[in-house]
């Protein structure tokens, strides 16, 4: 029990003295992690799109090679991305370009750097669950757009992914949250997240496990609030639970298959004794 008033006693001190770093640790952190899951899901579509470019032995050996050249560079890059931390990213990227250009290609800003790895990493998973989305919508809807005369780009773009969005929005949710926790690898080329300013609060005082259950209990706080507005957000894409399909067959209203909000129900009722005075 001492011990436990003691952790309390510690914590409101590192709070009422380093707050400031504390707050702007977790602004860093959620800004990053918005920003590059955004970024991210942009590279995960347009991958997404690449890699369902339809290619079959009817068509040019030309067209044929490059449609291959590219779903084979998108594997490469997924493969890679998906396939190795996201710090020893962090480490080829931020160190690894100027020791292998002497200095020629290198981040002068640092959160330009963890933008650009978090991106990229974030957009090597969204290339698979953006694959993943596409294939589960109806094959009937492709065949039935390019009976029309769209071509692949305007069908993804207005036929596919709008309903691919949908399915695959937990895993965007997904993602975010673990890009919120996963940014605390940035430290490592020097950006100053929230993991960062433990550190520092915890080097300057001594006190790492106090300074750690704050971290915690802010890492916490961040994705509980990301869980629940990406939630809201899924709920108002879904629609109103009373929706359903207009018709104008009048034999539907009599057989039960058409069904009304509440409202409507109320409104009729109401049309309906305002006639009979």
């Amino acid at each position: 029990m001492d011990r436990i008033v003691q952790l309390g006693s510690d914590i409101v001190t590192l709070w009422s003295k380093y707050s400031n770093s504390y707050l702007t640790g977790m602004w860093k952190t959620i800004s990053l992690a918005v920003i590059c899951t955004l970024v991210g899901c942009i590279i995960g579509f347009l991958c997404g799109i690449l890699q369902t470019i339809p290619s079959t032995k009817k068509d040019n050996i030309i067209k044929r090679f490059f449609v291959g050249l590219i779903k084979v560079l998108v594997r490469i890059y997924v493969e890679v991305f998906r396939g190795t931390p996201m710090i020893l990213q962090a480490v080829f990227i931020y160190y690894g370009l100027p020791y292998f250009t002497n200095n020629l290609m290198r981040f002068d800003s640092v959160w330009l750097a963890a933008f650009v790895i978090v991106s990229i990493n974030t957009g090597a998973y969204m290339a698979e669950s953006v694959r993943g989305g596409i294939l589960s919508i109806d094959i009937g809807q492709n065949e039935g757009a390019k009976a029309i005369g769209m071509t692949h780009f305007q069908t993804m773009l207005y036929v596919v992914l709008p309903q691919a969005l949908r399915n695959i929005m937990p895993q965007i949710g997904n993602n975010l949250i673990i890009n919120i926790k996963d940014t605390s690898v940035m430290f490592i080329i020097g950006f100053a997240e929230l993991f960062a300013a433990h550190k520092a609060v915890a080097g300057a005082t001594y006190l790492y496990f106090p300074s750690a259950t704050i971290e915690m209990v802010a890492y916490l706080t961040m994705t509980l609030a990301s869980s629940f507005l990406l939630r809201w957000l899924e709920n108002r894409m879904d629609g109103h639970d009373s929706y359903d399909l207009a018709t104008k067959d009048t034999l539907a209203h009599t057989s039960g298959m058409v069904r009304y909000p509440k409202n409507v129900k109320t409104d009729a009722k109401s049309q309906l004794k305002e006639r009979s005075r």
